[in-house]
């Protein structure tokens, strides 16, 4: 099973694919997560690609696509993975099929998560994260018991650059104009299946799952 999660920032992509990696025992292939770790380990590539990020920009197609051609090479992703913010332009989609029928693969279903504007700069603003274990939090919606303190490790938490107000505004427009025109290129290869995005986690969670038996 290879599958790809679609859907705009905020739109809750990040905490589908933890339930969907554990229940379907899936490789886990998020880019954000190895841009963070590669600009962690101080590689040259990973810093690069963060200043990109923290302006709410798309990294440049080359980047992105050397990070992803080595993560898929690994063993762990023979079998069956999950893509989590890759790809985001047109461009990497054919480079992404490339790759793939390289191994002799395919992806088998692309699940978008359709979420309102208004509600994911509401979610996004909103949003903490633990600077030591990377738990994430929301004010609104899953505040710590103490303020500005993790429930888990007792770590600081803090609003990451992408997630304030300006740079997501940014990132839905550049969603808007680059992303959006991969739901088509998927959409008339008939792998795609629309997710309501404003439901509870559980009944967007059970409507992917119904998504996926429709493909698969």
């Amino acid at each position: 099973m290879k599958i790809l999660l679609m859907g705009p920032p905020g739109a809750g992509k990040g905490s589908q694919s933890e339930k969907l990696v554990k229940d379907y025992e899936l490789t886990n292939i998020s880019t954000g997560e190895m841009f963070r770790e590669a600009y962690r380990n101080n590689s040259p590539l990973g810093i690069e690609a963060m200043r990109y990020i923290n302006k709410g920009e798309l990294v440049s197609d080359e980047i992105t696509n050397e990070i992803v051609r080595k993560r898929l090479l690994r063993s762990d992703a023979e079998r069956c993975f999950l893509l989590d913010g890759y790809p985001r332009t047109v461009a990497q989609a054919e480079a992404l099929d490339k790759m793939l029928e390289k191994m002799q693969s395919k992806l088998n279903a692309v699940i978008n998560i359709v979420v309102d504007k208004q509600a994911i700069l509401e979610r996004m603003v909103g949003r903490r994260v633990c600077k030591s274990c990377g738990s994430t939090y929301h004010l609104s919606f899953k505040p710590p018991r103490v303020d500005g303190v993790c429930d888990s490790c007792g770590g600081e938490l803090y609003q990451r650059e992408d997630d304030q107000l300006d740079s997501v505004k940014n990132r839905l427009e550049i969603y808007e104009t680059k992303t959006k025109p991969i739901i088509d290129y998927y959409s008339k290869r008939g792998i795609l299946r629309n997710v309501d995005g404003m439901q509870s986690f559980d009944a967007v969670y059970k409507d992917i799952k119904q998504a996926l038996g429709e493909v698969i």
